[in-house]
C-alpha cells in the first residue's frame, strides 16, 4: 500500500498507527487564546494533528449572500459575512497558531474551503491540506489541488463509489500522496447510518490509505473504524 508522507517523520498508511486529526474547525469563535487551549487539548488528548478551516469569503460566496441578515442567536454580527469574517483568522494569527503547535509538539492544518484559501496553506507551508465532502465533486478545485504537488486528504461525504473512482483518478493523475476518508454527511449520523464497511470496501478498491471522518457523537465508531482498518480518522 502507497503511504502518504506526511513530513520526514510521519507518515499515513501502511504499518503506521491511525493518523488522528482532531477537528477545531471554526469553535474557536473567533478566539485566538480558545483556538490555543483546544491545540493543547488534542496535544494532551493523544491526537497526531488538530484542524482548522480556512475560507477566502470573497472567493467562497457572492456579494449578495454575504450581505444577508443573519438573525441567528448563535450569530457574531448582523449579516452571513459580518458572522463568518469573525471565525476567520488571519495569516499573523495563522502563523501564530502554527508556531503555538510547534512549541507543544502537535502537527497543524486546515482544510482548503476554495482555491485562495488553498493556496493560503501551501504558502504557509502546512504539512498537508485537507479537501472536505462539500468539494469533492469539485471537479476544478480537486484538479487545482492535485496539481500543487502537496499532501491530501479528502473526505467523500455525499458521493457515490463512482463519484470517489474520480476523485481517485484525478488526484492520482499528479501524483498518489493522499488519503481518502470515508464519510457520511449528516450531523449528527446515527450509528446505524455509518456504513464502516465502505473502508474495506475502498481499501479493496483503491491502493492509498483509506481513513474515516466521522460526524456521529461518541468515539465508538471512529475505534471501530480503526479496527476495520482505518489509517487516518478525522
Amino acid at each position: 500500500m502507497v503511504e502518504v508522507k506526511i513530513n520526514d517523520e510521519v507518515k499515513v498508511g501502511g504499518n503506521n498507527p491511525c493518523f488522528i486529526i482532531a477537528e477545531v474547525g471554526q469553535n474557536h469563535q473567533g478566539d485566538i487564546e480558545i483556538a490555543k487551549k483546544l491545540i493543547k487539548a488534542a496535544k494532551d488528548a493523544g491526537a497526531n494533528c488538530v484542524k482548522f478551516q480556512k475560507t477566502c469569503l470573497k472567493e467562497k460566496f457572492t456579494k449578495k449572500y454575504l450581505e444577508r441578515p443573519y438573525d441567528n442567536p448563535n450569530s457574531w454580527g448582523k449579516t452571513y459575512g459580518e458572522h463568518k469574517r469573525h471565525l476567520e483568522f488571519s495569516e499573523s494569527q495563522y502563523r501564530e497558531l502554527f508556531k503555538y503547535a510547534h512549541e507543544v509538539g502537535i502537527l497543524c492544518t486546515a482544510s482548503a474551503m476554495d482555491m485562495v484559501s488553498f493556496d493560503f496553506l501551501v504558502n504557509m507551508k502546512v504539512p498537508f491540506i485537507k479537501i472536505g465532502s462539500g468539494d469533492s465533486n469539485n471537479l476544478l478545485f480537486l484538479k487545482y489541488a492535485a496539481s500543487k504537488q502537496v499532501p491530501l486528504i479528502i473526505s467523500t461525504g455525499m458521493v457515490d463509489k463512482s463519484a470517489v473512482k474520480t476523485i481517485y483518478d484525478i488526484i492520482s493523475a499528479q501524483h498518489k500522496n493522499f488519503c481518502l476518508l470515508h464519510c457520511i454527511s449528516a450531523y449528527p449520523v446515527p450509528y446505524e447510518d455509518c456504513n464502516l464497511t465502505v473502508i474495506q470496501d475502498y481499501m479493496n478498491t483503491f491502493d492509498i490509505p483509506i481513513g474515516y471522518s466521522g460526524q456521529e457523537i461518541g468515539t465508538a465508531v471512529a475505534l471501530a473504524s480503526v479496527a476495520l482498518g482505518a489509517k487516518a480518522s478525522c
